[in-house]
């Protein structure tokens, strides 16, 4: 992090690029959603107060000092701005420059490359990234923010002004209390945001839950004096009972703990009472963020302990394979000066963190309940609930009942392995899966050909991650999963092939530096060849993998499986060696690679031999 010097005298910075092309994204495309910067405003009072209240449980002086802890709402209609007050942990100098000047978050750049210009389609978008202090240039021209540090003198206090056009400044000020002051000098077409009948609407619809008070100052009018009022109920939504919750309440509260501003998909609010003693709720959001697959980005839940705030991200009391979950865990027996390296090794944080586990994955459960719903959630999560296969064994069986995959059976509609279960014959005692680079090359792909024809429903598996997982499930409800473009098959007659054939031996000869080997087949129907995968052999996908993060990467070569029925087959068998045989064998082996999704190891050699094919083709 970089260091600032403190100085009495205004210095002027300017912002992050990546902040910038935010700022302009905010104010112009979140105007009809513009009461949210009250609610971010807010939540963002409410951490501070909560990590003041976390502090002081080592230093009890700085809670002392801070008085009961709180968020006001200051209106002043003469200089038409709107204040949002809280005393809790406050900012020092370096700490505004580095928080309201820069966006330190994973996966920004991803983000902002997303934005397509289009406001309406970019403002959804904005719910992946959270939305945050920034919110507040969409209803003022002007933002001062005021801190001081908890614990520090009334002398360090930090003045943060900007209009949000590419640059702040920064200048040391007093001030009286620990804390942090939000100025907002509406623009003109934001001013009903000084009435407070419309203050009282947005905290009461977003903020309720909050658990500080949050009050509101209605300066005086005319004789009458200053009025004061708390606006929200300051209960922790978690603690009520369920049955005192709507759904409202529960969806904004997800937004308040999120910073996401749409709906999660489902939610799971949950007592438990005895010797481990915990209360959670938690939620599945309905969109990823853009740094889900950074596995090293801030996950986790909020943790209190007793209702103090402990923990923002405890990564501790939920898998790595269900770091999208948000929510929030209170475990009052757990100690109050408990840290991420006790978190890790306490046993009852162990017994949570199994309980949390399988009730997100019945969470999940039920939610598959509703196709549309399930599928909404898959397409957002499904890859990296996949990880969970091999990361998680306990719970390997019912993380494989959540899975779905294309089939080859249905053009578009996923399938479970449960319907793959119940379609398939009685007789057929395999789950067979097909691995590919996309969904297209596995539907197109010649080790289906041999299925196709015995009406054999293939599972076609093409994300990044399904050759690792796939090595981990090895079977499901008793049923061995086989992958069909791996070693020799077994249905029926299918093994009943001509492997003495001549034509064999000589494909043999030409291609042995470049294959295993070479043999007949009935397992194709359409095509004259194939890959096939040796049984301990790496697959494409999972060789990428290992090369792409550094690894020593085995050499293998590949089985040559063809259709001795083929009509090329047939015609390269009266082909008399020499040259010409051997360029025909190399293009069958190229042709098979193709129809793999992969390249040929020599492809200007490829293009060589097809382009003096093509010669003979016309000159004959």
């Amino acid at each position: 992090m970089q260091e600032h010097v403190v100085s009495t005298e205004k210095q002027t910075h300017g912002f992050q690029a990546e902040v910038s092309r935010l700022l302009h994204l905010m104010i112009h495309s979140l105007y009809s959603n513009r009461e949210i910067f009250l609610r971010e405003l807010i939540s963002n009072a409410s951490d501070a107060c909560d990590k003041l209240r976390f502090s002081s449980l080592d230093n009890p002086a700085l809670l002392e000092a801070a008085g009961e802890l709180g968020i006001t709402i200051q209106l002043d209609n003469e200089s038409g701005t709107l204040s949002i007050t809280d005393n809790g942990i406050g900012m020092d100098e370096t700490e505004v420059i580095d928080n309201l000047g820069t966006i330190a978050r994973s996966g920004t750049e991803k983000f902002l490359a997303s934005l397509s210009g289009d406001q309406k389609k970019d403002s959804q978008l904005i719910g992946q990234f959270g939305v945050g202090f920034y919110s507040a240039f969409i209803v003022a021209d002007k933002v001062a923010v005021e801190s001081r540090k908890a614990g520090t003198e009334a002398a360090a206090g930090v003045r943060w002004e900007s209009d949000g056009q590419g640059e702040f400044t920064v200048e040391t000020v007093a001030r009286d209390q620990p804390g942090t002051s939000v100025i907002l000098h509406l623009r003109d077409d934001a001013k009903e945001f000084l009435d407070p009948f419309k203050l009282r609407q947005v905290v009461n619809q977003y903020s309720d839950h909050v658990a500080f008070p949050i009050r509101l100052i209605v300066p005086a009018d005319g004789d009458e004096a200053a009025t004061e009022e708390t606006l929200n109920s300051a209960t922790a939504l978690w603690q009520r009972p369920r049955s005192e919750v709507s759904d409202e309440e529960y969806q904004n509260f997800y937004k308040h703990i999120s910073h996401d501003f749409q709906d999660a998909l489902t939610w799971s609010h949950n007592k438990v009472e005895g010797k481990l003693e915990y209360t959670s709720l938690l939620y599945v959001p309905a969109r990823a963020p853009f740094d889900i697959y950074h596995r090293d980005a801030s996950r986790g839940l909020k943790l209190y302990v007793q209702r103090v705030f402990i923990m923002d991200e405890a990564e501790q009391f939920l898998p790595q394979y269900l770091r999208f979950i948000k929510g929030v865990v209170d475990a009052p027996n757990l100690p109050l000066n408990v840290s991420r390296e006790l978190l890790q090794d306490y046993g009852p944080v162990k017994k949570i963190r199994a309980a949390l586990t399988k009730r997100v994955l019945q969470m999940l459960k039920k939610l598959g309940n509703d196709d549309e719903q399930y599928l909404s959630f898959w397409s957002q999560f499904g890859q990296v609930l996949k990880e969970g296969i091999g990361e998680d064994p306990d719970n390997r069986e019912t993380i494989a009942g959540l899975l779905r995959f294309a089939s080859s059976v249905q053009d578009e509609d996923l399938a479970s392995l449960d319907e793959y279960l119940d379609r398939k014959p009685a007789e057929q005692d395999k789950i067979y899966y097909l691995l590919a680079d996309t969904a297209s090359a596995a539907r197109q792909s010649p080790h289906l050909e041999v299925f196709r024809k015995k009406g054999i429903e293939v599972l076609l598996l093409s994300d990044p991650v399904d050759e690792w997982m796939i090595s981990y499930l090895d079977s499901y409800k008793d049923v061995k999963l086989v992958n069909a473009a791996r070693g020799e098959l077994d249905l029926d007659e299918l093994n009943d092939t001509d492997q003495d054939s001549p034509l064999v031996a000589r494909l043999k000869s030409s291609l042995a530096a470049e294959v295993e080997t070479v043999r007949a087949t009935q397992r194709l129907v359409d095509s004259p060849s194939c890959l096939v995968l040796a049984k301990d052999e790496l697959g494409p996908q999972m060789r990428r993998m290992l090369e792409a993060a550094g690894q020593p990467v085995p050499e293998n070569k590949p089985v040559l499986e063809v259709n001795l029925d083929h009509d090329l087959l047939k015609a390269l068998d009266s082909v008399e060696e020499g040259d010409k045989f051997n360029d025909l064998a190399a293009l069958l082996l190229d042709q098979a690679m193709l129809a793999e999704g992969q390249l040929p190891k020599d492809p200007a050699a490829t293009a060589r031999r097809m382009h003096q094919m093509l010669v003979n083709a016309v000159n004959n």
